[in-house]
């Protein structure tokens, strides 16, 4: 492997995080997720009740008593899901490349994702900036050469932070650490380093392998001699081939509007359609997830008579799952936080048989007229974006195609072939 293009996303303090996202009333606060004064084990705590010695495991007395103005919370299990899979969804936005290692955190490799988002550390930081902008959770991301070393990046990074590790300065940067942040090393390992005069992985490194096989056994060992010269051949296993394609865009909060709607699906609809065109896809199935102020979501579903890839007709599929979900809530109209669009159910469809029987009138069949039009457009689109870029071509609200900024020798094309 050769640059550091692997990250390690790790949600702080999930649980407790989650609880204060939920209750701003504890933010800032010293939380734990479980336990009571009275009894009971601690799950999780937060980074506040952390500066107190509180940790997940420790029983909830001694928490209470290592921090008195602890906050006990009996932890709202429902919603902890959710939120780590949106997390996971926004990482998914940037690599089909992510390997989910538990409900909180994941791999990633982004060495086929730099020509679209930039440099890892780049990428690094619009992750973060999204999870925390669109989910509301604080994530601190490791960037390295290797997975055993990206994990360790992102645990010095924490709090709510991010280090990246350029491969020339691996060394620097491994050495002085303590054995306890390698990934396998626990408290029995690092007990029975620290009697050899082991603490640091510098220390550990610069030991013999069969020195260190003698002390925590052959294959433990052997491996952790290796990783402590950061030797892990290790790759990212990526999930396999994406089951859907989506895209979501957070709002704040906000009235929704006709307008405001129509625009924000035309965005993310866009996004999709064009990524499932890439791939020479269509789906079937078309899921929106409508969050209302208070973190509640909703989410609808249509499967339509024929795969879809065009930006119209997902927008306007779209656009009725969206108002169903809104008009159903009771009340006055709520303030909607977030709008998502995705597409399942996919199947191959490289391009468009325009010799086929048309098949009515319904745009969203394929082989109609007007589904033949819309395809038509939007891979003109697609080709004037692949030329002269992404920013070239858009669509309004109104849903008529648009020439943002293309350049005087460039306009004749483009509007010809749009």
């Amino acid at each position: 492997m050769s640059g550091a293009t692997i990250l390690h996303a790790d949600l702080d303090a999930f649980y407790a995080s989650v609880e204060q996202l939920l209750d701003p009333r504890l933010s800032g606060r010293p939380v734990a997720v479980g336990g009571s004064p009275h009894g009971g084990v601690v799950l999780a705590a937060s980074y506040e009740a952390k500066a107190y010695g509180v940790a997940g495991g420790i029983p909830g007395w001694r928490a209470a008593r290592l921090c008195p103005s602890l906050r006990f919370v009996p932890g709202r299990f429902r919603e902890y899901q959710p939120l780590a899979d949106r997390v996971m969804d926004v990482l998914g936005d940037v690599t089909p490349v992510v390997e989910r290692i538990s409900i909180d955190e994941a791999f990633l490799d982004v060495s086929g994702s730099t020509h679209l988002f930039g440099p890892p550390a780049r990428i690094a930081a619009l992750l973060r900036r999204r999870v925390r902008d669109e989910v509301g959770l604080p994530i601190s991301v490791g960037v390295a050469r290797t997975k055993h070393l990206a994990k360790i990046a992102s645990q010095v990074a924490k709090p709510d932070g991010l280090v990246v590790v350029e491969p020339e300065r691996e060394r620097d940067f491994l050495d002085p650490l303590p054995v306890g942040l390698m990934w396998g090393v626990g408290p029995v390992a690092r007990a029975r380093l620290a009697e050899r005069g082991i603490t640091t992985i510098g220390e550990l490194a610069r030991t013999p392998s069969s020195a260190v096989e003698q002390v925590l056994g052959h294959a433990v060992g052997a491996r952790m001699s290796a990783l402590a010269h950061n030797e892990d051949p290790r790759r990212v296993a990526g999930a396999g081939r994406a089951r859907s394609v989506g895209a979501q865009s957070a709002l704040g909060r906000q009235v929704a509007t006709r307008e405001l709607v129509r625009e924000v699906l035309g965005q993310l609809a866009d996004r999709v359609a064009g990524r499932l065109r890439a791939k020479d896809r269509a789906g079937r199935t078309v899921t929106v997830r409508v969050r209302f102020a208070g973190m509640r979501s909703v989410t609808r579903s249509l499967t339509l008579p024929g795969p879809v890839a065009t930006t119209l007709t997902l927008t306007e599929v779209a656009e009725q799952l969206v108002w169903q979900a809104i008009d159903d809530q009771p009340g006055p109209r709520p303030e909607v936080t977030l709008l998502a669009v995705s597409v399942s159910g996919l199947v191959h469809q490289s391009s468009l048989q325009l010799e086929l029987p048309v098949q009515g009138d319904d745009p969203r069949r394929p082989g109609s007229a007007p589904g033949a039009a819309r395809w038509a457009v939007d891979r003109s689109v697609d080709a004037v974006r692949a030329r002269f870029g992404a920013g070239a071509v858009g669509y309004l609200p109104t849903a008529m195609p648009r020439v943002r900024t293309v350049p005087d020798e460039f306009r004749e094309l483009a509007e010809h072939d749009l």
